[in-house]
């Protein structure tokens, strides 16, 4: 299976705090790599990095065949996007959904302003979103149609690498598990490359092909799920799993515990 992206040696201080600590790891095309840790475990500061949001202080990100420098460049930016747990983190509130979707495809060049509005309605339709809400802004929408939004604005732009940093965590179950359906569908309709944040195990368990265990700044593991679920490596991953009241379910179809 071919490599999209590889992390070497990460590293990123906070004077004496350690936030990532000669983090290693690859994300397999197509596939999606579930990362799950307790708070602080350097999850996000990771997906920061791979994102261009932080510069590490050592090691580098390999896109393909590009190593990706300091300053990348907008091509380079655009083929990596990443959706935060708090979807105002990406949708200006004082915009119309039409006025954020059509700046990143204006910026990138993904249309003519002629076939804007056509994406639009293209992207709203892919996240299930009815297109008349092109007018509407950000705060007239629930949680998780707002979620759907800040993903189909990461779309826009056409990445070949999506991060997803707890993009579930605050939507009840119900929204939570359609929204990794449609993560799911996606992946596969875009042949998309995902890292998919959680710690809720039950999310790593439906959404992953292979799970990442952080702490401390570390990479504990990495395995198949399978392997991760039934025969973990480590003490710390056992722990995770044995917090677990019951055995998250291996597929979306069944449910999410």
């Amino acid at each position: 299976m071919k490599t999209a992206l590889r992390i070497e040696n990460l590293s990123v201080h906070y004077g004496k705090f350690t936030a990532l600590d000669n983090v290693s790891l690859e994300l397999q095309q197509h596939t999606t790599l579930g990362l799950v840790g307790e708070s602080g475990s350097g999850k996000s500061t990771l997906a920061r990095v791979i994102a261009g949001l932080i510069t590490p202080d050592e090691g580098q990100v390999v896109l393909g065949s590009q190593t990706l420098g300091k300053k990348r460049s907008r091509e380079q930016h655009k083929m990596i996007q990443m959706i935060f747990q708090n979807p105002d983190s990406s949708l200006n509130p004082k915009h119309t959904i039409r006025q954020i979707l059509a700046e990143a495809l204006l910026f990138h060049k993904i249309v003519e302003r002629s076939g804007v509005d056509k994406r639009c309605k293209e992207l709203l339709a892919r996240v299930h979103i009815d297109e008349r809400s092109l007018d509407r802004y950000p705060h007239e929408f629930s949680g998780g149609q707002r979620q759907r939004i800040a993903i189909a604005r990461a779309l826009s732009v056409e990445p070949s690498i999506l991060i997803a940093d707890e993009p579930t965590s605050a939507l009840d179950v119900s929204v939570q598990l359609s929204v990794l359906e449609l993560f799911n569908h996606l992946k596969s309709e875009l042949n998309l490359t995902l890292l998919f944040i959680s710690h809720d195990l039950g999310v790593i368990n439906a959404i992953s092909d292979t799970v990442a265990v952080m702490r401390h700044g570390k990479v504990l593991e990495i395995n198949p799920k399978e392997q991760f679920f039934t025969h973990p490596e480590t003490s710390y991953s056992r722990e995770l799993l044995a917090a677990v009241t019951r055995m998250p379910t291996s597929n979306i179809e069944g449910g999410i515990s």
